[in-house]
């Protein structure tokens, strides 16, 4: 690489983070942001919806700069840098400088990546744990040195105490060992189950939380598996979410590349198809039942940025398929930046104006710092004493953007928040308003039904709503209620 060339990586890569600080400065939190943040106020060593790691992250970023949306999410973005060095690493040990550098690049410019290591959900913890992980795994392949196994086993603890999609990398490394001819002596080796047994002892404390809270965790995660009947229609939006978030052309690059490495058991590169098999077929699997969600496959874009910045491989085509291979790998990093910047613009300016049909507004709490101003003057009017919700992401939104002379109380989900205080009943029996979200056809948002069960009276008195450049972006309903029936109602997150 030519030093104009090492520049300019280095000057897309800084760039890249640059507008990734920036975004995660400006941006509202959304809903899932907000409500991690609430995990980070009771730390624990497992929660209702996923294991602990983001709660911990959050929490270290919200001691440096306070509860604002960069303290919230600056962990999981200091975490895509070390990502970045631990992919770079990887595939410069399988195959060079050039790829090296290319593979990193790409990584960084995926949807995939530029989205969800800038929030503050556990896919960000994730990917930094599998990038650690597939780094450890070619220092030993590069070195022979079985204690890479440990450094291993630790990546593979702390990933499942992000997501238990970890599980699967794990499954990945059996299977490289197990199908790759100059790898299966290390069956026999001590080191690979001393890394299994360190990743149980760094998983250990979730499975104790776990064991004290009815297996919560693991019943909403692995129920999720098998469920519904057999269908065809949720394969397209598979690959189409897919494709979208790695962004066309590399998707494309990484089908290729793909095929090829599945093939070369002999070679070192083996290692990520071995990586990637379990995961896909667990995907394609679900994806005959139900929907995939588009960020589960998040913590396999390590390995897919590799195989697909691996250009020996293209090369290695032969007709079309190397044409179209050679097309995709030199449209692959514009196509993606573009796409990235456009996405970028949306959510921070909101470019294009399309209301309740802004998925990235929706997503995001834009609007809701106006909102609440409204809801405060509402609180006083009424000398409320608390606000009521009855769903996590009106409950968490609130906690966050609201003053703390706002008290928000959950109810309805308070198994969502074991650890937190319930509402005192000194407040209860004061004036409460409930909010919560106004969507046609949509039960669960406004239970204004659950409510009147604990209370005599729920009043409707205001409908507001959150904008974006003055047009509406969602609405919302606030009910005066008074009258507390029987004992104490709703946790204070």
């Amino acid at each position: 690489m030519t030093l104009s060339r090492e520049r300019g990586f280095f000057a897309a890569l800084a760039g890249i983070f640059v507008c990734r600080l920036i975004a995660g400065s400006v941006l509202p939190l959304s809903a899932d942001e907000a409500y991690y943040w609430l995990w980070s106020r009771h730390l624990a060593a497992g929660y209702y919806d996923h294991p602990p790691f983001i709660a911990f992250l959050i929490r270290a970023g919200v001691e440096l700069f306070g509860p604002t949306p960069l303290g919230v999410r600056i962990g999981g973005i200091l975490l895509s840098f070390a990502a970045s060095w631990f992919l770079w690493r990887a595939a410069f040990l399988l195959n060079g400088e050039e790829s090296a550098r290319r593979a990193c690049l790409l990584f960084n410019l995926t949807l995939m990546v530029g989205v969800e290591t800038l929030a503050a959900t556990p896919d960000a913890p994730s990917v930094f744990a599998a990038s650690l992980f597939l780094w450890a795994l070619v220092e030993f392949a590069h070195s022979k040195d079985g204690r890479w196994w440990l450094a291993a086993g630790a990546a593979a603890g702390l990933g499942l105490l992000a997501k238990y999609t970890a599980l699967f990398l794990g499954a990945g490394a059996v299977l490289w060992l197990a199908f790759s001819p100059p790898y299966r002596k290390y069956l026999r080796s001590p080191w690979p189950y001393a890394g299994a047994a360190l990743a149980l002892l760094v998983f250990l404390p979730n499975v104790l939380w776990n064991a004290h809270h009815g297996w919560a965790t693991f019943a909403f995660q692995f129920g999720r598996a098998g469920t519904g009947g057999f269908s065809l229609r949720y394969l397209p939006d598979l690959f189409g979410s897919q494709a979208a978030l790695a962004t066309p052309f590399l998707f494309f690059a990484v089908i290729l590349a793909f095929a090829a490495l599945s093939r070369q058991r002999n070679d070192d590169r083996f290692l990520i198809a071995a990586l990637i098999w379990p995961a896909l077929i667990y995907f394609l699997e679900h994806a005959l039942h139900a929907r995939v969600q588009g960020n589960w496959p998040c913590f396999l874009y390590p390995m897919l940025a590799v195989a697909a910045a691996d250009l020996k491989l293209i090369d290695g085509l032969t007709g079309r398929w190397k044409r179209c291979g050679q097309v995709s790998s030199r449209l692959a990093a514009p196509v993606a930046a573009v796409m990235l910047a456009a996405v970028y613009a949306q959510a921070v300016f909101g470019v294009v104006p399309m209301g309740r049909g802004d998925p990235l507004a929706r997503l995001l709490g834009v609007g809701l710092p106006d909102m609440l101003q409204k809801v405060e003057a509402l609180s006083g009017e009424n000398r409320a004493g608390a606000i009521l919700t009855t769903d996590y992401a009106t409950t968490a939104w609130l906690a966050f953007y609201a003053p703390p002379s706002m008290p928000v109380a959950q109810v309805g989900e308070e198994y969502r928040f074991p650890d937190a205080p319930p509402l005192p009943a000194t407040l209860a029996k004061r004036t409460l308003l409930y909010v919560c979200e106004d969507r046609a056809g949509r039960r669960n948002f406004d239970r204004r039904d659950l409510i009147a069960a604990h209370f005599s009276h729920v009043e409707p008195i205001a409908r507001l709503d959150r904008r974006r450049n003055g047009v509406v972006v969602a609405e919302y309903r606030v009910y005066r209620v008074t009258g507390p029936k029987g004992g104490p109602v709703g946790r204070l997150p």
